[in-house]
């Protein structure tokens, strides 16, 4: 007689907590959400995403220029299209390489 009252209870808990716990991942999803769209946050990303690229665009034209002579055609090519891709971080708007890529 206990068994099935004790599934029963389990079955229950297990409803139930599923259901606070989806309500509860909703809040986490719609306050990170609201977080991320803030314009703080979207200014920091853009600084970020910035300092990446220009960083990878030092790194490449670094890595072209001092050993790129060494270096297996395949790879020297790559890294030569990264610098080009990374330019704009130098020179322009960074939301010129999402589009274009």
């Amino acid at each position: 007689m206990h068994k099935p009252t004790f599934i029963a209870g389990l079955a229950l808990g297990y409803v139930l907590g599923s259901r606070a716990g989806h309500e509860r991942y909703d809040q986490i999803r719609k306050a990170s959400h609201a977080i991320a769209q803030a314009p703080a946050v979207q200014s920091a990303t853009h600084t970020a995403t910035r300092a990446a690229g220009s960083a990878a665009h030092t790194a490449a034209h670094t890595l072209v220029e001092r050993i790129g002579h060494r270096l297996h055609p395949t790879t020297h090519e790559r890294l030569s299209n990264l610098r080009e891709r990374t330019a704009v971080y130098r020179t322009g708007s960074p939301e010129m390489t999402t589009a274009g890529q």
